[in-house]
């Protein structure tokens, strides 16, 4: 089937927004960053950043405009005393890629959590001027990564996307929760194999954002090219009253790694959202890491996102 030239979309030509040198100590990559907007002039990214001897953080940073971040002076302390924590999950180095979500008055972070039994999703409450956070406890079992969950209850319960590491499907899967702590009602909602360009792996992004036409979900997806692993951005819309029901998923990527600074980094051929912005006139500030090295920022309009989720 040909298909027409179509930026679905746009980078600011001003990428990327965020980089190590922004940050006041030694940091040399920051990427896959959560971003939650309170208010008109109220942005507030909790960044993924890693230094020289490849220590990781949670950082936080803010923004007036959605666009230029300035990183605090220091990143969130990493909740010691914690038994649990302590056990499974260990020093700095070991929880990464939060994505942040307000439900109920109350401010979550999923995250990955590199225990020594493998990765598996864990989950941070964080006050209100994200200044501490406190880790609540794991919420799977190993192997698996991106957690995203859904920014209101639906049908009385919380909803969550993941990735099981099942080796041979690397599949998108979503579950319900009574009290964000226990997970079950597992289904699988997209197979790799619905999508050429997700042949590898295929995975969660930003939290959803719900629409008149349902939940719009902005997903990534691995693909292999010759030898390497190529990501790329895409979005799924998922019915508002029943997140298992899949309506539709977007035939092409919406955002491959084409810019050189997505191109080359720590991770070549790399673009990996973990958080999106839907502002009050309709359009969409998605925030990606590039080659896992930087950050970027891309631009849309919601209702056409929406569209390519069930017409191309």
């Amino acid at each position: 089937m040909l298909r027409k030239k179509k930026a679905i979309l746009h980078r600011y030509e001003g990428n990327p927004v965020l980089t190590g040198d922004d940050f006041p100590f030694d940091i040399v990559s920051v990427f896959n960053c959560g971003v939650l907007k309170e208010a008109k002039d109220k942005y507030t990214m909790v960044c993924r950043a890693e230094d020289t001897a490849m220590d990781r953080y949670m950082w936080v940073a803010d923004s007036k405009d959605g666009i230029h971040f300035k990183p605090r002076p220091k990143p969130l302390a990493w909740p010691k005393g914690n038994k649990d924590f302590d056990e499974y999950v260990g020093g700095g180095y070991s929880y990464y890629d939060p994505r942040v979500v307000k439900l109920n008055g109350k401010i979550y972070i999923t995250h990955a959590a590199h225990t020594k039994h493998n990765c598996a999703l864990g989950l941070f409450e964080i006050d209100k001027g994200f200044n501490k956070l406190k880790w609540l406890d794991l919420i799977s079992e190993p192997d698996n990564r991106n957690g995203v969950l859904f920014p209101a209850k639906v049908g009385g319960y919380y909803w969550r996307l993941d990735r099981p590491n099942v080796p041979g499907n690397f599949d998108l899967w979503v579950s319900r929760s009574p009290d964000l702590l226990h997970w079950g009602h597992h289904r699988c909602l997209l197979p790799k194999s619905r999508l050429r360009w997700a042949d590898a792996k295929i995975g969660g992004g930003a939290p959803p954002i719900l629409t008149k036409k349902g939940w719009l979900c902005i997903i990534h997806a691995v693909r292999i090219q010759c030898t390497d692993y190529v990501y790329s951005l895409g979005c799924m819309l998922l019915d508002r009253n029943d997140p298992t029901k899949l309506l539709g998923v977007s035939k092409r990527a919406i955002l491959d790694p084409q810019e050189i600074w997505e191109q080359l980094g720590q991770a070549p051929h790399v673009v990996f959202t973990c958080g999106a912005v839907a502002e009050p006139d309709g359009s969409i500030k998605v925030y990606y890491g590039g080659a896992d090295k930087v950050v970027g920022l891309a631009t849309g309009d919601i209702d056409e996102l929406v569209w390519s989720c069930t017409h191309e």
